[in-house]
């Protein structure tokens, strides 16, 4: 099973409790789900962390379900979610992918809809389902990871990179594809036999002297293809793509008076690496997260390529949930402060901000509320952390735009972020109207994961961008790069738009736990995608410098 298929088999889990009885499972419901969430955002997969007996590394999995799922790993199956679940349909569960349908509905729909409704009604929960067909670009990644090791290991590898939307880093991947540069001419059959019998393989799909592809657990499509060194930068540039790139580039040769393709220039023109080809068709290398046909070649041309922002320019992580209870709205951080600042420290940076959710708005007024921020205000300023810690809170954004903190609370805080984490459904301008509300509070810098988008759970909610980018650029508000992979929200051409207008971004990770802080590099990634350089990212200011910005 993959993590989504477990973390789906958990969410299933945590439904039928609270079917069932949701006052008496209370406990129940938030565990299976937390441990839903973990399964989901880790970067590793499950059964491999099991095989090493590292299950209990993994944040929110207990002793409990820990037991349960090594007997799935055990057994193919559980005993106890078996039972939990007894008397559900499978139906009920494909059900609950239609949008606002939980347990409790899907069984009534399955009590009172006939049965071409409900056909009807599975055909569009299963088409829902088979959207998320692509992969998170970590779980690509490091199953392609594991692939190449493999063939470094065993064959006569030069050379070794992965191909497509994996290499462009776009937020979901369909097929894997890996392109090997051979030592020996003769050896290119012997690497493709080699790449079928990758321990995991549960299909050959097809094997050739230079092309191999293999079906792996989760129906992961990797294709491998091998070429020599002479053509090796053709084959990465062309396989690489986009398909619009390339037609692009293609283009441009043919205006020079050359026939491009997959093996160079024809006739006999051949590339050991990409930037010989570039620099052949009078180009600036174009890095491959720019290569979508969306001016870089033109940009090219022009040597007006931009730098792109890289890691190491990030000073420190503005979004990161510690453990510190102010009684939060939504889910709380499980790792302690001192143990992120640690890591913070680990991976070199200058400052950090703690952005736990608001206190929930159930049960607690205003005061209770300001209360609580002066508790963990005290705690921030009390400690000496070895670096400077950012004393903020991430508050959600009330269907009115207003936020459930009082200006004394709000005066607590370094700076706030905002954000919608519920009513995703109103109308493009009452959307945007809450927005901009939310936005006009004076401690209010960052609008953190703003489509609100969940990759293959949820769209992004409808807002008139114009409207929002005028106002953060009037008046020094900032959009946030989430680099959680379930987000990296802004997307990529949210960010392009804002980066020609000039509106600043900022980079967290939306951390819940301590591992969850090198997800750095898909934030990163999308900024690289989205055109961005380190002038355009507030947190790739030194300290003194993003002091200023904040007015402290």
């Amino acid at each position: 099973m993959t993590n989504l298929q477990i973390a789906e088999l958990l969410r299933n889990v945590a439904s039928s409790y609270q079917y069932k009885n949701e006052q008496k499972y209370k406990f129940q419901i938030i565990a299976y789900n937390r441990a839903a969430d973990a399964v989901e955002h880790s970067t590793s997969e499950l059964k491999d962390l099991w095989d090493d007996g590292k299950l209990d590394q993994v944040p929110s999995i207990g002793p409990s379900i820990a037991s349960h799922l090594d007997e799935i790993f055990k057994n193919g199956k559980s005993k106890h979610f078996e039972e939990v679940m007894k008397g559900i349909p499978d139906e009920a569960f494909r059900l609950m992918a239609l949008p606002k349908v939980g347990l409790k509905t899907a069984m009534k729909m399955l009590q009172e809809l006939s049965k071409k409704e409900i056909d009807e009604k599975l055909k569009e929960s299963d088409k829902i389902i088979n959207k998320t067909k692509r992969h998170l670009l970590p779980y690509a990644e490091n199953i392609a990871s594991e692939v190449m090791e493999w063939l470094k290991e065993g064959s006569n590898v030069i050379k070794i990179d992965t191909l497509g939307s994996l290499r462009r880093k776009v937020a979901t991947v369909g097929d894997i594809d890996i392109l090997v540069k051979s030592k020996f001419k003769n050896q290119n059959a012997k690497i493709t036999e080699y790449f079928t019998k990758y321990p995991k393989t549960q299909k050959v799909i097809e094997q050739g002297e230079h092309t191999a592809s293999i079906l792996l657990p989760g129906d992961v499509q990797v294709d491998l293809l091998v070429t020599t060194p002479e053509q090796y930068g053709s084959a990465l540039q062309h396989f690489t793509g986009s398909k619009h790139h390339n037609i692009a580039l293609r283009e441009h040769a043919l205006k020079l008076g050359y026939s491009l393709s997959e093996y160079g220039i024809k006739p006999d023109k051949k590339f050991k690496t990409e930037e010989e080809l570039y620099n052949f068709l009078g180009l600036d290398y174009i890095e491959p997260e720019l290569r979508e046909d969306t001016g870089e070649i033109q940009a090219s041309i022009a040597n007006s390529l931009p730098l792109l922002i890289k890691q190491e320019d990030i000073k420190g992580d503005l979004q990161i949930h510690s453990d510190f209870d102010i009684e939060t709205s939504h889910d709380l951080g499980v790792s302690t402060a001192e143990e992120l600042v640690k890591r913070s420290k680990e991976l070199g940076y200058e400052y950090i901000a703690f952005t736990e959710h608001n206190p929930s708005k159930s049960g607690h007024s205003l005061e209770r509320v300001t209360d609580l921020l002066k508790q963990k205000e005290e705690y921030v300023r009390e400690n000496d952390w070895g670096l400077k810690v950012f004393n903020s809170l991430e508050i959600d954004i009330n269907k009115d735009g207003s936020l459930p903190v009082s200006l004394k609370g709000l005066e607590t805080l370094d700076f706030a972020l905002i954000s919608i984490h519920s009513v995703f459904d109103l109308s493009r301008d009452e959307m945007t109207k809450r927005v901009l509300t939310a936005l006009s509070y004076p401690k209010v810098k960052i609008f953190a994961h703003p489509t609100a988008r969940k990759i293959n759970e949820r769209e992004g909610i409808e807002l008139d961008w114009e409207k929002i980018f005028d106002f953060c650029l009037k008046n020094n508000k900032w959009l946030e790069i989430n680099a959680d992979p379930m987000r990296l929200d802004l997307p990529d051409t949210l960010v392009r738009d804002a980066v020609k207008l000039g509106i600043k971004m900022t980079l967290g990770t939306d951390t819940h736990e301590i591992t969850m802080m090198d997800n750095m590099k898909y934030g990163v990634n999308v900024a690289r995608r989205g055109w961005a350089t380190k002038k355009d990212v507030i947190n790739c200011l030194s300290l003194e410098d993003f002091k200023k910005e904040v007015n402290i």
